[in-house]
């Protein structure tokens, strides 16, 4: 009886086959019904690729695995895609799994190929919805891992305003070294305090060896967590799923609680399709909010501004990057979560992950309880039974008596500098106003070697310029400068100003996405060494200290500096069509 019952509730869902008999025909039809015969040659190369009769009536799944074998963050994703194909089959669907390119930050920091990472981002969105709508599938399970992935994976779900969920491949174990939890960020600091006589070569291996001690993404509150966290608040991943460590403590075996979320996920995309709910009746303007409020308080990347605002566009919400102020406004700074704190994402999920921060921001009144989920409930709903955090742990700050108040994390700061924005991720310090002479440099391994040799002092303003999405191209990011600066005593005394953008391990005195960029005539463009350059952040200002007729002058002089990039190469096409920091980075 239980078997005919299963097999009869695994028919059932031949009415959850909403596009893919445009793939394979209708059966239900019968064998004589004109689409059924003219799909006869694809269903008999579907029959070649393992397809059994009754496969045929059953709803198509696309599952999108980002993977590389030798990338850390998405290492195990064939595994769990498998897991994710086996969990959807089981419930009485067929999956199509397929695994998209895949670029780490990290491994490719100050080289070519840090231009292709967040280019990927749209690339993963691009080839996901290639298979999706390539094969007529009729709902999608993606999972999400090194950073961009995390909004690549989910651009195309609202895009097509599919029914899908997202799942995190899991969080990085901290490193550790005579006691001190490492990051992925350690090592590239760890380079600034060896350029000045700070530590030795033992320790600077030491730390290179022991801050990413196995699979995972970074495990501070860098991009790839800031996303995750951002991901559950906005709805499209299932509650407690953010923060879970990848591996056990050997630091290569699958964590059974992502095995688990797996399975969770495919039931709640059986539970979506069933109940008619599409993507972008989760993804509305509030929920938006919500993923703003949770980066806010946990003091998330600013890379998060690029992904959200993308994620925004592409669900069709009008989000605009003034709104992270207003949000930033009311939002304290309650997560002591590296790189500005002392504890990793592992030790979140240890004391309740993101339910018990987000059950603390409700309460407080600043998250909207009434947005819909992919459990089928709303926020308020599945923290009803959550408890906030307790007061016997320094992980996560009472809203009440926060680590810092509203408007100390990430500003969007304008003026004569940034017409078109620019970003400062304060993460708590409180360094209000700023105001000396630029240090300028074309290209960041000239910036770097120059911080190696000691040549920028305390007060010094390190300007990194052609490093936009469309001059890079790609935006790279500016760890590596960034974490010498910081290495070397001047983290709080030196600020970097670029067009490109941080890593969420960057900490200091960082403004990025200056726009508009150098190479698109931006004013950063025009400054030169010894100009005077200055921000303060209660007029949310950054300004270039010229008189018009200068800056004048200098435009009508200045020549456009050609990208990095051959007009023919994805890059070179990506420099053509990217839009500007402020409106996501997206592709036109």
């Amino acid at each position: 009886v239980k078997m005919t019952e299963a097999k009869r509730a695994k028919t059932d869902l031949s009415g959850l086959k909403v596009n893919s008999t445009k793939l394979t025909g209708d059966a239900s039809k019968g064998r004589e019904d004109p689409e059924w015969l003219r799909r006869t040659g694809s269903r008999s190369q579907l029959y070649a690729a393992g397809f059994k009769e009754d496969d045929f009536s059953k709803p198509v799944i696309t599952v999108a695995s980002p993977y590389m074998s030798i990338h850390m963050c998405n290492q195990k994703f064939r595994e769990l895609a498998d897991i994710s194909g086996s969990a959807l089959e089981s419930l009485g669907m067929k999956a199509f799994v397929s695994h998209q390119p895949v670029i780490s930050d990290g491994q490719t920091m100050g080289t070519l190929g840090m231009r292709y990472s967040l280019p990927s981002r749209d690339q993963i969105a691009d080839c996901i919805e290639t298979m999706h709508a390539g094969y007529s599938a009729d709902a999608m399970l993606t999972l999400a891992g090194c950073d961009k992935t995390n909004a690549g994976v989910l651009m195309p779900i609202f895009r097509a305003n599919a029914v899908g969920i997202t799942l995190y491949g899991g969080t990085g174990r901290s490193g550790d070294h005579n006691g001190q939890k490492l990051s992925p960020g350690t090592p590239f600091e760890g380079l600034g305090k060896f350029s000045k006589g700070l530590i030795d070569i033992e320790e600077l291996t030491a730390l290179e060896c022991k801050s990413c001690p196995g699979v995972g993404t970074c495990a501070g509150m860098f991009t790839a967590n800031t996303m995750s966290t951002c991901i559950e608040a906005l709805g499209m991943a299932l509650p407690g799923t953010s923060c879970t460590p990848a591996a056990l403590e050997d630091n290569q075996t699958i964590n059974p609680k992502v095995i688990a979320a797996c399975r969770a996920s495919a039931s709640a995309l059986l539970n979506l399709m069933q109940n008619k709910i599409t993507s972008r009746q989760i993804a509305t303007k509030k929920a938006f909010e919500n993923a703003i409020t949770v980066m806010m308080a946990l003091g998330g990347s600013t890379n998060g501004i690029l992904h959200l605002l993308a994620l925004a566009r592409e669900a069709e919400v009008d989000l605009d990057i003034e709104e992270f102020n207003t949000i930033g406004d009311r939002v304290p700074l309650i997560g002591n979560l590296s790189p500005s704190g002392k504890y990793n994402v592992m030790d979140l999920d240890a004391i309740g992950g993101l339910p018990m921060v987000m059950k603390a921001l409700l309460e407080a009144g600043l998250l909207h309880g009434d947005c819909l989920t992919v459990t089928g409930k709303t926020v308020a709903e599945n923290l009803a039974d959550v408890s906030v955090p307790s007061s016997d742990q320094d992980v996560v700050f009472p809203v009440a008596k926060p680590l810092a108040p509203p408007s100390r994390h990430i500003r969007i700061l304008k003026g004569s500098l940034c017409p078109g924005g620019a970003v400062i991720k304060l993460s708590g310090k409180d360094i209000p106003i700023y105001r000396g002479p630029a240090r300028c440099f074309d290209d960041e391994a000239e910036a770097y070697t120059a911080i190696m040799a000691g040549k920028l002092k305390a007060g010094d303003c390190l300007v990194i310029r052609y490093q936009g999405p469309a001059g890079g191209p790609g935006m790279p990011e500016m760890l590596s400068p960034g974490s010498a600066l910081v290495g070397a005593g001047l983290g709080s005394t030196v600020p970097l100003i670029t067009d490109g953008r941080f890593s969420g391990a960057s900490h200091g005195i960082m403004i990025g996405h200056v726009v508009p960029e150098a190479h698109r005539g931006g004013p950063l463009a025009l400054v030169q060494d010894g100009d005077i350059i200055s921000y303060d952040l209660a007029s949310l200002q950054l300004n270039l200290e010229l008189d018009e007729s200068t800056l004048t002058q200098r435009q009508a002089a200045w020549v456009p500096r050609m990208p990095p990039a051959g007009p023919r190469t994805w890059l070179g096409r990506y420099s053509k069509h990217v839009d500007d920091a402020s409106n996501g980075a997206i592709v036109h």
